[in-house]
């Protein structure tokens, strides 16, 4: 009975958007309102554990939406001058095979994003793109948060990997084989996925041999002491390989400069180069990393007895934030732009007025359904659920390792927080089961990156892109079977790879 109690709240969410159709901020307030009922009546919620879980749930949620914010500035403002759409017909020149093309940018230019920035940036960059280049808006925003999930462990230039070493207190030795063996899988069901949502599954042996480059490309990165910078250039090999195998012919007049194609990709290009340069190991990284904040989170306990230990709460760098090269460059490209004649009659505050009336329905469902996720965590219902099924399964248990990943990514939005949730019980279910940590803990970093492809607030900040809001369930329901089938196909490797080390 308690095990159903602890899943009513995401299971609202889940029937709400994905059958109903419900918006997440329809649903992102109902799920929560849910959870505090049932916490209050079954868990022992009381006012302490309340406003703490709270704090917490709303330090990440500005986290979050300090991301989304600046990403719907710089997008309406290029999107002004025609730049997502000059974008979009120079992919098409560049590539003779439209079908391939549009997979590539779904699944490997997405994975290259997701590898600098994180955050559903790489959603609300990429969808807008797909949605210039014809692709139907539901469909883009489903395709890139499939396509670009295969990057996320290793993403945010390795922001997850190295929260991953930090909770599992595990050398790097031991997590990155088996890590990146699940995520090269991960990449080449992805990349066929993206294929099939796309209607380009004519092309799938482009996409498979494309897919063993990126997977290829990946492993040889991390493996040989960069995780970091796993997946962006894992990323950008992909790209790479799959123009060479697709690239057009040059045409018998050359295409005119398009100045509008130069400003777009000076301003995204500049995103990309300040958060590499920003974020590699080195004295200007050392000297960002002294500018930060962090709130202590105060000791909690239920009336049922379950306690929280004195905790830190979401970290802010500001300078090695997404946001601060994203305004950045909004502003150097607006005063660029006033002294053009590209875009003389470009408006900093109709891209603000665009910017709120997109972003504010979104945010309430991103801080709704973060706020329940760090309700269920303080009231043991998160920790509930991956017991349940430890219990369940028994030795079977790493059939189901990667879906506690996906479940915590679902209820946070984040891999990242989804391994601050789950890595310990992983690792203890290993011992007490016998299993070698190490794959466990791969699996459940495994399946939270998948579950990005279904996290409501990462699903909210692309559709918000593309003038979807209030159709995220739609994206849900499309994506959804996609992680179910993965993550069975983790588990069974899993199991597989946990037999081989037991013998």
């Amino acid at each position: 009975m308690f095990y159903f109690l602890a899943f009513l709240p995401i299971l609202l969410i889940l029937v709400l958007m994905a059958v109903f159709h419900w918006s997440g901020q329809r649903a992102g307030p109902v799920g929560w309102a849910a959870g505090v009922l049932v916490a209050l009546f079954a868990f022992g919620l009381n006012w302490q554990v309340f406003w703490v879980s709270q704090l917490k749930g709303l330090l990440i949620s500005v986290y979050v939406l300090l991301v989304l914010w600046p990403a719907l500035l710089l997008y309406f403002l290029i999107n002004q001058f025609g730049g997502i759409q000059a974008i979009a017909q120079a992919m098409q020149r560049s590539v003779r095979d439209h079908m391939f093309l549009v997979v590539l940018i779904a699944w490997s230019f997405a994975g290259m994003l997701e590898g600098i920035t994180g955050f559903g940036v790489p959603i609300a960059i990429v969808a807008p793109i797909l949605v210039g280049m014809g692709i139907n808006p539901i469909l883009a925003v489903t395709a890139s948060a499939i396509g670009h999930s295969w990057a996320v462990t290793f993403g945010g230039m390795g922001l997850t990997y190295q929260t991953l070493l930090s909770v599992s207190q595990m050398q790097p030795g031991e997590i990155i084989p088996p890590t990146v063996l699940l995520l090269g899988i991960a990449v080449l069901f992805t990349g066929l996925a993206a294929a099939m949502v796309l209607g380009s599954m004519r092309i799938w042996y482009k996409v498979l041999l494309t897919g063993l480059v990126i997977a290829l490309a990946q492993y040889a990165v991390a493996i040989t002491g960069f995780p970091q910078l796993g997946a962006f250039l894992a990323g950008a090999a992909g790209l790479l390989f799959g123009w060479l195998i697709s690239r057009a012919p040059k045409p018998a007049t050359p295409t005119p400069p398009d100045a509008r194609l130069r400003a777009a990709l000076a301003a995204y290009g500049s995103v990309v180069a300040i958060n590499i340069i920003a974020g590699i190991p080195g004295p200007l990284n050392t000297f960002l990393n002294n500018f930060s904040w962090q709130m202590l989170l105060p000791a909690t306990i239920t009336l049922a007895g379950f306690s929280m230990p004195l905790a830190k709460g979401q970290l802010f760098k500001p300078f090695l934030h997404p946001a601060f090269p994203m305004l950045i460059v909004t502003f150097i490209t607006y005063f660029s732009l006033r002294k053009s004649a590209l875009c003389d009659d470009c408006s900093l505050r109709q891209a603000w007025r665009s910017t709120w009336k997109t972003a504010f329905p979104a945010t309430v469902g991103v801080v709704f359904t973060i706020a329940l996720a760090t309700l269920m965590e303080y009231c043991r219902m998160t920790l509930l659920l991956a017991e349940g099924l430890a219990a369940l399964m028994q030795t079977a248990y790493p059939l189901t390792s990667a879906y506690v990943g996906v479940l915590g990514a679902f209820a946070t939005g984040s891999n990242n927080n989804s391994n601050v949730l789950f890595v310990p019980l992983q690792k203890n279910v290993a011992v007490l089961l016998g299993f070698a940590p190490a794959l466990l803990v791969a699996s459940q970093t495994a399946g939270g990156a998948i579950g990005a492809m279904v996290a409501p607030a990462k699903l909210i900040v692309g559709c918000s892109t593309v003038g979807l809001i209030g159709k995220e369930g739609d994206v849900l329901r499309k994506a959804l079977p996609y992680v179910l089938v993965l993550c069975a196909l983790l588990g069974l490797v899993t199991l597989l790879l946990v037999g081989l080390s037991s013998n």
